[in-house]
């Protein structure tokens, strides 16, 4: 920043480097704000703004009508019903040095005309990384809740904020109109938990638990929501009614916290800026030992009083700040780029790195992303780079320094780097298809289709599979079927009896129905229901195999990109060959075929379940309809035939009732299928 303004020694210098500043930071609040995906660090996005700012502040003739300096927070997106906020939702001024939490405390005692040896008592808190809300209560109930948008006017998202167990939907205590104001967070663990399943899912991947928070709350769909597991922290109010009345921030604090409202223990009270300072370097040192994610603390000055006297100064209060920790970030040089495999077959760049020490930690490697990442940080072998590590988080290139000798971007390979198939760019990933044969991908596919709702071949876990693969004995799915007697003798944790039982097992395999075998092929989105319609439809696997996209996609609605990827896999010769090994060793797959019955009172009819049977699991319940030529849905519709009611039904129930759907309990669910239990 400084640099800069000693540069900048004439205004059309100034105002063009504003210009640059203005479009870049507007450009980045979009992807923050709307996309829930940005390509730049806290940290890199700070040092703009504080860069734009002292420039406005210096060459004010130059400042754009669009300058976020004059917006308070982000954007309102179109998705959701907007909701006016009746006091702003203001944004805090913030700051990585300790010098300048100092200046933030003699400002202060400027301001109120102080003394300099005077203390100023602060209430210093956490400063939570997720996304902030607003709720309104009414007569002491949950009445409505938004986002923060952009400080005026948030997005209604009630709904959703309704499935978080932190937000209490009604208060301990009677109170005639509360305006409460916090965080909405996803802990470490249940982040870490969603990306596993997007990855599995082969879907993006969220940044950090703050994008994930953000994204769960913005779903159109609450039930999504309400699986993610958020959590709301309090720190504030908006407006108010009269019954609540508090002197310092301390006490407002204790007010939310007698009223059921989930607070942060993690508060203290100082007499003066050198203690809020070492709060500071406490909460520094337990950083990573929280569930959750934080950025840094927020002190405020506690007396309201005071605050009052203080006020606000443009989109910030003059009365509180944000004392961020400085990003762990090093310069290094990328020695080159390694592409691996990972067991859903993403290709995954990964830069090796002039060893750095970053935060404690000597960095010898960091993650590139994708192709899409790298295109957009220009990054290529020799560059000299920063990189960024926080917490247990892998270390990331954050951006170039200085190109190297090599113009322009790294590439990622063509071909497959474990098994030489062809790569398949899908969305922001490279792919290899070739799921059944890649020596990268093998062990999960293998264990997909040896499990119970696929072949379910017992004694087929994880640890086995590995020590098959990695004694040669298997190399795709088709192997497990070309397994000799005695093979396995060697291997530890098997004896003649555990060898028996396994082919045993394997044996059973070869005569399951089809749409299990679809399943188990491990085809990326095709799960049981896909699996189920596309043997409908298409018979087999030489219909399957013949479909065009279009024909897969247009069939039953699943959408072109999943029919897209059952095309590509069918397109791989190594897939076709390691089916085609499966036919020739017995594995015969059969379709249920319904003989007509006046008697079957199922054959074509549609079901759904809802609740918990007694006397079947669902897995048992939808085999019986199944068996019987019926067709089992995962959602309900207005052509539903039937829906069979457990205990504890939940929202499919509701929605049943809604449209007139017939319902029937599981007494008349198991005289419709004539079986006495």
């Amino acid at each position: 920043m400084k640099t800069f303004e000693v540069q900048a020694k004439d205004g059309l210098a100034a105002e063009k480097r504003i210009d640059e500043l203005t479009d870049a930071i507007n450009y980045h609040n979009y992807r923050y704000y709307m996309l829930e995906d940005p390509v730049i660090s806290d940290y890199e996005f700070d040092r703009l703004v504080k860069e734009l700012e002292a420039l406005e502040r210096r060459y004010p003739q130059y400042v754009r009508g669009d300058s976020p300096s004059k917006r308070i927070g982000g954007a309102v997106s179109e998705k959701f019903a907007r909701v006016k906020h009746a006091l702003p939702m203001l944004s805090l001024d913030n700051t990585y040095s300790k010098e300048e939490i100092i200046e933030f405390d003699k400002r202060i005692k400027r301001f109120l005309d102080y003394n300099a040896d005077e203390n100023i008592e602060y209430e210093c808190e956490l400063k939570f990384d997720g996304l902030a809300v607003e709720l309104i209560y009414k007569n002491g109930v949950f009445f409505r809740g938004s986002t923060r948008g952009d400080g005026i006017t948030g997005e209604d998202v009630t709904t959703n904020l309704k499935t978080i167990k932190t937000i209490p939907l009604k208060l301990l205590k009677d109170v005639g109109y509360l305006e409460v104001r916090g965080e909405v967070l996803m802990d470490k663990e249940n982040f870490k938990r969603l990306n596993e399943e997007r990855l599995k899912e082969g879907l993006p991947l969220f940044a950090n638990p703050r994008n994930a928070a953000s994204g769960s709350i913005r779903q159109l769909d609450s039930k999504v929501t309400a699986q993610r597991n958020l959590i709301m922290f309090a720190y504030g109010i908006g407006k108010c009614s009269k019954e609540i009345n508090f002197k310092t921030q301390f006490e407002l604090i204790n007010i939310l916290k007698s009223l059921g409202i989930n607070i942060n223990k993690n508060v203290k009270i100082t007499n003066g800026i050198e203690g809020a300072v070492d709060f500071f370097d406490d909460i520094s040192e337990k950083r990573e030992s929280f569930s959750f994610e934080i950025d840094g603390v927020v002190i405020k000055v506690n007396s309201v009083s005071l605050q009052e006297k203080l006020g606000e100064i443009s989109k910030s209060p003059r009365w509180a700040t944000a004392y961020k920790f400085s990003a762990k970030q090093e310069v290094s040089v990328i020695l080159g780029i390694k592409v691996s495999v990972g067991r859903t077959g993403i290709l995954t760049p990964v830069a090796i790195l002039s060893p750095v020490n970053i935060g404690g930690v000597v960095v010898k490697r960091a993650t590139l992303h994708n192709q899409d990442e790298i295109d957009k940080k220009n990054i290529n072998i020799g560059d000299r780079v920063l990189v960024e590590r926080s917490g247990d988080v892998i270390p990331e290139v954050a951006k170039v320094v200085l190109k190297g000798k090599l113009s322009g971007a790294f590439n990622l390979p063509g071909k497959c780097p474990c098994c030489g198939s062809e790569v398949v760019i899908d969305g922001a990933a490279h792919r290899c298809m070739n799921e059944l044969s890649c020596p990268c991908q093998i062990k999960g596919a293998i264990v997909h289709f040896a499990s119970k709702r696929a072949m379910d071949i017992k004694g087929l876990g994880a640890k086995i599979v590995d020590r098959l693969v990695e004694t040669g004995l298997i190399k795709n799915v088709a192997d497990i079927y070309y397994l000799k007697q005695g093979d396995l003798r060697n291997l530890e944790g098997f004896g003649e009896k555990s060898e028996e039982n396994l082919f045993n097992s394997i044996e059973k395999s070869k005569n399951i129905s089809y749409d299990r075998f679809v399943y188990a092929l491990g085809i990326r989105h095709v799960g049981e229901h896909i699996a189920s319609l596309l043997v409908r439809y298409f018979g087999g696997i030489e219909g399957i195999k013949n479909a065009t996209v279009e024909g897969l996609s247009s069939k039953f609605g699943i959408g072109y990109e999943i029919g897209k990827s059952i095309y590509n896999f069918f397109r791989l010769a190594s897939n076709l060959y390691v089916i085609e090994r499966l036919f020739k060793a017995g594995v015969s797959p059969h379709v249920n075929i319904v003989k007509p019955d006046e008697s079957n009172l199922i054959a074509g009819k549609s079901f759904i379940f809802t609740g918990a049977l007694s006397n079947f699991t669902r897995d048992e319940a939808e085999s019986l309809i199944k068996e019987r030529g019926g067709i089992i849905e995962k959602t309900v519709k207005k052509n539903l035939d039937y829906v069979v009611a457990g205990k504890e039904s939940g929202s499919k129930y509701d929605k049943a009732l809604q449209l007139g759907l017939k319902i029937i309990d599981e007494d008349e669910f198991k005289s419709l299928i004539k079986i006495n239990q």
